[in-house]
């Protein structure tokens, strides 16, 4: 992988800048014009969380960060800020050292606070879209406070952006805007958001910006394609074709599989690799339908 064009300086060095996010202020607006489908302009949330540990079951969010940007959504230009929150939240039990360790928040600094889910969906209504880097995680996470939640459509900044076909050979997200020419203090939910918003629209792209990408993508329903009762022994291979576990957690073993989103014209193919590598030419895998509303939905 080569950074993007423009980064070497006369002596072939590669000059990072650091990343404050001083570009996405909130701008003031007395009242927002309604957008349909048909306007040029849209409403995106970016959103991240920071939470005490993986499972949504049983782990707790610490601190959320979402900023809603308005965009001429065909071209990810003329870029408007037009809310924006940010709030720790105190779990009910201490918060893991491991996550500290991620994260740098400590129980001190939690300690009394809590998220204003009324104003989170109050951006949430005013927003067409929402995106995470790794949806699937954030939505997993969210959908369980607020309803309003499960009836947006998500996005994810990983899946719906084919960033291995824009020369990016990983899709973490600090090792992407490294690429692209910026660092950021990460790991904090409010500056991990601005970055995201800086990397999709990124001044780089002169066309075919990653957020023209995603917007168009986000609209396109997918098929959840199972490898169900795959032997043990492919665990590694199917991580490397991008697989997932996927637990519902309602008790059923037969639920329990390797999983990956795919858009429809790839799922012949797919269901032919699983065949020949996992199946033995005896598939035994599911191809579910998903709709736009139900992609990262973690049941």
């Amino acid at each position: 992988m080569s950074f993007i064009k423009g980064l070497n300086d006369v002596d072939n060095n590669i000059k990072l800048q650091k990343y404050e996010g001083k570009n996405l202020q909130v701008e003031k607006i007395d009242e927002l014009q309604k957008l349909d489908a048909s306007n040029p302009r849209m409403r995106i949330c970016f959103l991240d969380l920071e939470t005490t540990g993986t499972d949504h079951r049983e782990d707790e969010i610490i601190e959320i960060a979402i900023k809603c940007i308005e965009i001429t959504k065909d071209t990810g230009d003329d870029i408007l800020v037009v809310d924006a929150y940010n709030s720790l939240q105190e779990p009910s039990f201490p918060i893991p050292e491991i996550a500290t360790k991620i994260n740098g928040i400590t129980d001190d600094m939690v300690k009394g606070h809590s998220i204003d889910w009324e104003k989170v969906k109050m951006i949430f209504k005013k927003s067409q879209l929402i995106v995470a880097h790794n949806a699937s995680f954030d939505r997993s996470f969210t959908d369980k406070q607020i309803d309003l939640s499960k009836n947006k459509i998500w996005a994810c900044s990983i899946n719906d952006i084919n960033w291995d076909e824009r020369g990016f050979k990983g899709v973490k997200q600090e090792l992407l805007c490294i690429w692209h020419g910026f660092y950021y203090d990460s790991h904090r939910a409010m500056i991990d958001v601005d970055a995201l918003i800086n990397l999709v629209t990124h001044s780089s792209y002169i066309e075919n910006k990653p957020i023209t990408e995603l917007i168009k993508n986000a609209k396109r329903p997918m098929c959840r394609i199972e490898a169900t009762f795959a032997k043990f022994e492919y665990k590694e291979l199917l991580k490397k074709r991008n697989y997932k576990w996927h637990d519902p957690g309602n008790g059923n073993k037969n639920d329990k599989a390797w999983c990956k989103l795919l858009p429809h014209e790839e799922v012949d193919g797919e269901r032919e690799w699983l065949n020949e590598n996992i199946y033995n030419n005896n598939f035994q895998g599911r191809i579910i339908e998903i709709t736009i509303m139900d992609k990262y939905k973690s049941e």
